[in-house]
């Protein structure tokens, strides 16, 4: 689907109608090989490694401020160039935030219920959305502040702090919103796109007749008129809407069945995970893919303005895919581990009772 919605405007734009397939395929080879080794690394030991993560992940997100580092692209910093490799930080920051908060929520269960216990995760959390927010990027914000929550509610979270920080980041929404022109204009032309067809409602409308050229059954493979150059971004965030109209209403239907099965096989390993920090990081992989693919359908359909979150697994991006198949990786460790077939993996919270138990009855 990337090569069907990209290959025209790869050529018009990169003499190469290859250009963004050949990225994918290299993000999605360094993706199989992220799966596979944190298949085999011991999940126990990311919570060692929790402070190097987020440390890391802050680097990272501040590196794409620094000029010759950062890349900017349509009026946003989002991506660093290193080693002629361009990294979006912002994708890695999601699942850093998992992991550490599953792994303070799961050693600190019971501080969680005093304000001072979730300090650390809402500092880490806070710092990783004003940096990104920065960018400027406010779907990815708005997503890391989604996982904040949701980490922090299954971690936890008394009734009483959850509404108190619900409603005052639901209210920040609106603020930011009208706080920023180009934001208010995106809202303004999700509620009536045809007040601004060559504007700012342009995108949606393109989308729109994308999905409903599609009709059922769609118009073929290969075959979309709207990858013409009509529709911006068809590669990566509106890749949907190419789907839509190539496979039809019934194809996407049967895609969408594939997201929610992936989810609920999620769903039973976290409620099969051995420990509390599996369960929880496995929960949050399957949050992210949940609340980012629901963001993108309700984008492509019109029914919420438009962002820039990736469809998972399939939107065009080297490091989305990566970060999203290491995520997977992560959940078959834990699943690979809940059912005793890890024999190899060194698990570190036993290793430290037995050498307790043994040092006692010396």
């Amino acid at each position: 689907m990337v090569y069907s919605a990209s290959f025209y405007s790869a050529n018009y734009h990169y003499g190469n109608k290859y250009f963004f397939l050949i990225k994918q395929a290299m993000g999605v080879v360094m993706g199989v090989f992220a799966m596979i080794f944190f298949t085999y690394f011991d999940y126990h030991l990311l919570k060692k490694f929790k402070w190097w993560i987020v440390g890391l992940t802050f680097v990272l997100l501040a590196l794409v401020f620094v000029p010759g580092l950062g890349m900017e692209s349509y009026g946003a910093k989002r991506w660093v160039s290193i080693l002629g490799f361009s990294i979006q930080p912002s994708e890695i920051a999601k699942f850093a935030l998992v992991i550490f908060t599953a792994a303070y929520m799961s050693d600190n269960h019971e501080k969680v219920k005093t304000l001072k216990g979730l300090m650390p995760v809402l500092i880490v959390g806070g710092l990783m959305c004003v940096l990104i927010m920065l960018e400027p990027s406010m779907s990815v914000t708005m997503c890391i502040a989604f996982v904040t929550l949701f980490m922090l509610i299954i971690g936890g979270m008394s009734k009483k702090h959850t509404l108190m920080f619900s409603i005052p980041a639901a209210a920040m929404v609106p603020l930011l919103v009208v706080l920023e022109p180009y934001r208010l204009k995106r809202l303004l032309a999700f509620i009536d796109p045809w007040a601004s067809p060559q504007g700012e409602g342009f995108q949606l409308i393109q989308s729109l007749y994308s999905l409903g050229d599609g009709g059922w059954f769609g118009v073929g493979l290969f075959n979309s008129r709207q990858k013409y150059l009509f529709l911006p971004f068809a590669e990566s965030d509106f890749i949907l809407s190419i789907i839509g109209e190539e496979i039809g209403f019934i194809g996407t239907i049967l895609l969408m069945a594939v997201f929610f099965l992936l989810v609920y096989r999620l769903i039973k390993i976290a409620l099969g995970a051995k420990d509390r920090f599996g369960a929880m990081l496995v929960s949050g992989v399957a949050f992210i893919i949940a609340v980012q693919t629901l963001l993108n359908i309700a984008v492509v359909t019109g029914s919420i303005p438009p962002t820039g979150l990736p469809l998972p697994f399939i939107s065009s991006g080297g490091t989305s895919v990566m970060v999203f198949m290491a995520g997977i990786g992560i959940c078959l460790n834990v699943l690979r581990q809940s059912k005793g077939e890890d024999v190899k993996s060194i698990n570190i919270e036993k290793l430290k009772k037995l050498s307790f138990k043994k040092k006692v009855k010396n």
